[in-house]
């Protein structure tokens, strides 16, 4: 499960994706899948979240890793490298971006 905390140590990832409505619902399934499938077994995946906006025009992903490392070499595996070429089909543009959390509010 993600937590959001200053104190932790984790390395956060959001991603961002630019979709149409046609392609929206393809695209949540295929990311869907791959967390299911691939991405929750390798290590260090703490959790992540899919978030879709109401115009169906944006998808943001949000996961935790216990390091920075574990998320690179999940990035850098052919299995991975395979579905994000499918992600890059689905979508208009897309960006994984790497955070520390500064702040978090309850």
């Amino acid at each position: 499960m993600p937590t959001i905390s200053r104190s932790n140590e984790f390395q956060t990832v959001i991603t961002t994706f630019e979709v149409t409505p046609g392609t929206c619902q393809d695209l949540l399934d295929a990311l869907s899948e791959a967390y299911a499938s691939f991405i929750s077994r390798q290590p260090g995946f703490i959790g992540a979240g899919l978030h879709v906006n109401d115009a169906q025009t944006r998808i943001a992903n949000y996961s935790q890793w216990v390091r920075r490392e574990d998320f690179q070499a999940m990035l850098r595996s052919e299995e991975m490298r395979d579905r994000n070429r499918r992600f890059t089909e689905l979508s208009k543009s897309f960006e994984p971006v790497m955070y520390d959390v500064f702040e978090s509010y309850d």
